[in-house]
C-alpha cells in the first residue's frame, strides 16, 4: 500500500518584485484527501496551486506531487494531474464532445478511447444533451463541467479545482457536488479551494488554511475541529483567519437598527375623557 503523501510542499515561496505570495507553505496532503484549500482573498491559494501544478516556478522550497519531485520532473508530474483553474479558457469553436476527445489525445489516450470517455463524462456532468453544441453555446455553470470532464478523461491521481462553484447556479453545483463525491469515494485525491464554507465542511476529509501565505493550520477535519476547541470548519477559519469587521457593520445613516432600539414599555391605556 502506497504510504507516500499525494502532496508534500516544504518552505514553499513564491515572489513577484517585492510582493511575498507564497512565504514558506508547508502542506501535506495525504493520498486519497478530500483537502479543502481555505484562506481569505488574495491569502495565496491560487499561486500555491499554480506552484503545486507547474505553472509558476518557485522561488524557494520543495514540491513533491504523487513521489515525484515536482521541480525537477514537471512533465512526470502533469501526466498524472487534473486541473481546472478559477479562470476557464477552453476552445470555444469546438463542440463539448469534440473538446473532449480534444483533450484525451493530448494527454496519449487513443481517438476511440478518448471518445468512449469523452460520451461517459458527459452523461456523468449531465451535459451529454449538448455534447454536439459548441462551447461557445455554453451556459458559465456547463462550462465549469466541461472543464472538470477534461481535467478527468485520462484519470489523473490528483485533482486541483480552483474555485469551482464561483459563479454558478443551485443545478450546476450540486452536479459538481456529486461528481466529486464520486472521485472522493474512489480515493481520488482533491484538493479544493472554495469560499462556500458548508460545500467544504460537507465534502472535505482534511483541510489547510492559509492567510498572508503562509499554511496556518491543517490536518483531518476532525483532528481542526479538537485542536481548535471549534464544533465546524467554518469556526476554524474564523478563528484562525478573523471574522470580517463587517460582521457587526452599522450604518449611521439608516439610523438604529431594530435590534438596537430600546424595548417598549409596558402599554398605558388612554384615560378616558370626561
Amino acid at each position: 500500500m502506497n504510504t507516500l503523501p499525494a502532496v508534500r510542499a516544504t518552505g514553499l515561496v513564491k515572489r513577484f518584485g517585492p510582493f511575498t505570495a507564497v512565504d514558506g507553505l508547508n502542506m501535506t496532503i495525504p493520498a486519497g484527501a478530500f483537502y479543502a484549500f481555505l484562506g481569505p482573498n488574495g491569502a495565496g491559494k491560487s499561486t500555491t496551486i499554480s506552484l503545486l501544478t507547474g505553472i509558476y516556478a518557485p522561488d524557494g522550497g520543495t514540491m513533491q506531487i504523487l513521489g515525484v519531485d515536482a521541480v525537477k520532473s514537471p512533465l512526470a508530474v502533469k501526466s498524472r494531474i487534473g486541473v481546472v483553474p478559477e479562470e476557464l479558457s477552453l476552445f470555444e469553436r469546438l463542440t463539448g464532445r469534440q473538446y473532449l476527445t480534444f483533450c484525451g489525445r493530448m494527454h496519449g489516450l487513443s481517438g476511440d478511447t478518448a471518445a468512449a470517455r469523452g460520451d461517459e463524462l458527459l452523461r456523468l456532468t449531465e451535459l451529454h444533451a449538448r455534447g454536439g453544441s459548441l462551447v461557445a453555446e455554453y451556459s458559465k455553470g456547463m462550462r465549469r463541467r466541461l472543464a472538470i470532464a477534461a481535467a478527468l478523461i485520462h484519470a489523473p491521481e490528483l485533482v486541483f479545482l480552483d474555485e469551482p462553484f464561483e459563479g454558478i447556479d443551485v443545478i450546476a453545483a450540486g452536479v459538481i457536488r456529486e461528481l466529486l463525491s464520486e472521485l472522493s469515494r474512489r480515493r481520488v485525491t482533491l484538493l479544493l479551494t472554495t469560499h462556500v464554507l458548508e460545500i467544504a465542511e460537507r465534502l472535505a476529509t482534511h483541510s489547510g488554511i492559509i492567510r498572508a501565505g503562509r499554511l496556518v493550520d491543517e490536518g483531518s477535519v476532525g483532528e481542526l475541529k479538537e485542536r481548535n476547541q471549534v464544533p465546524s470548519l467554518e469556526k476554524v477559519f474564523e478563528k484562525l483567519v478573523g471574522v470580517p469587521a463587517a460582521r457587526d457593520a452599522r450604518l449611521s445613516f439608516y439610523g438604529a437598527r431594530e435590534t438596537d432600539a430600546p424595548a417598549p414599555g409596558p402599554v398605558v391605556a388612554p384615560a378616558e375623557v370626561e
